[in-house]
Protein backbone atom coordinates (compact mmCIF):
# COMPACT_ATOMS: atom_id res chain seq x y z
CA UNK A 1 0.00 0.00 0.00
CA UNK A 2 1.48 3.64 -0.93
CA UNK A 3 1.25 6.59 1.56
CA UNK A 4 -1.07 9.59 1.32
CA UNK A 5 -0.38 13.08 2.78
CA UNK A 6 -3.84 14.49 3.90
CA UNK A 7 -4.22 17.87 3.45
CA UNK A 8 -3.40 18.65 6.82
CA UNK A 9 0.04 18.67 5.65
CA UNK A 10 1.79 22.11 6.73
CA UNK A 11 4.91 21.74 4.08
CA UNK A 12 7.58 21.21 6.76
CA UNK A 13 9.95 19.91 4.81
CA UNK A 14 10.46 16.92 6.95
CA UNK A 15 8.96 14.32 5.16
CA UNK A 16 11.21 15.43 1.69
CA UNK A 17 14.31 13.92 2.31
CA UNK A 18 13.51 11.05 4.26
CA UNK A 19 11.85 9.13 1.34
CA UNK A 20 14.66 6.46 -0.42
CA UNK A 21 12.62 6.06 -3.52
CA UNK A 22 11.92 10.13 -4.01
CA UNK A 23 7.89 9.33 -3.95
CA UNK A 24 7.53 12.63 -2.59
CA UNK A 25 6.93 16.05 -3.98
CA UNK A 26 5.70 19.21 -3.61
CA UNK A 27 1.72 19.76 -4.70
CA UNK A 28 -0.40 22.06 -5.36
CA UNK A 29 -0.78 22.88 -1.85
CA UNK A 30 0.60 20.24 0.51
CA UNK A 31 3.18 17.17 -0.04
CA UNK A 32 2.68 14.63 -2.22
CA UNK A 33 3.41 11.14 -2.60
CA UNK A 34 3.84 9.22 -6.13
CA UNK A 35 1.91 5.51 -5.67
CA UNK A 36 4.31 4.35 -8.54
CA UNK A 37 7.39 4.99 -6.21
CA UNK A 38 6.25 4.44 -2.86
CA UNK A 39 7.52 1.09 -1.10
CA UNK A 40 6.55 2.18 2.29
CA UNK A 41 9.95 2.08 2.61
CA UNK A 42 9.85 -2.02 2.20
CA UNK A 43 13.65 -2.83 1.27
CA UNK A 44 15.04 -0.02 3.07
CA UNK A 45 13.63 0.22 6.43
CA UNK A 46 11.71 -1.61 8.67
CA UNK A 47 9.38 1.29 9.61
CA UNK A 48 8.07 4.11 6.83
CA UNK A 49 10.97 7.24 7.62
CA UNK A 50 8.25 9.99 6.36
CA UNK A 51 5.80 8.65 9.13
CA UNK A 52 8.18 8.83 11.61
CA UNK A 53 9.32 12.07 10.87
CA UNK A 54 6.46 14.29 10.57
CA UNK A 55 5.36 16.45 13.71
CA UNK A 56 1.71 16.40 12.55
CA UNK A 57 0.83 12.77 12.01
CA UNK A 58 -0.56 13.63 8.27
CA UNK A 59 1.13 10.72 6.53
CA UNK A 60 -1.63 7.99 6.34
CA UNK A 61 -2.19 4.39 4.33
CA UNK A 62 -3.58 5.19 0.84
CA UNK A 63 -7.13 3.82 0.71
CA UNK A 64 -7.16 3.68 -2.83
CA UNK A 65 -3.56 1.62 -3.10
CA UNK A 66 -3.37 -1.16 -1.34
CA UNK A 67 -0.80 -3.24 -1.70
CA UNK A 68 0.96 -6.57 -0.13
CA UNK A 69 4.33 -6.90 1.34
CA UNK A 70 5.35 -9.30 -1.22
CA UNK A 71 3.88 -6.78 -3.71
CA UNK A 72 6.16 -3.51 -1.99
CA UNK A 73 9.53 -5.73 -1.85
CA UNK A 74 8.86 -6.41 -5.78
CA UNK A 75 8.10 -2.39 -6.38
CA UNK A 76 11.05 -1.67 -4.52
CA UNK A 77 13.34 -4.19 -6.87
CA UNK A 78 12.47 -2.77 -9.91
CA UNK A 79 12.64 0.72 -8.85
CA UNK A 80 15.89 -0.03 -7.65
CA UNK A 81 16.65 -2.15 -11.36
CA UNK A 82 15.87 1.43 -13.11
CA UNK A 83 18.07 3.28 -10.82
CA UNK A 84 21.06 1.00 -11.10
Amino acid sequence: MALLITDKCINCDMCLAECPNDAIYEGAKVYEIDVNRCTECVGFYERQTCVDVCPIECIVPHPEHVETQEQLLEKFKVLNLFQS
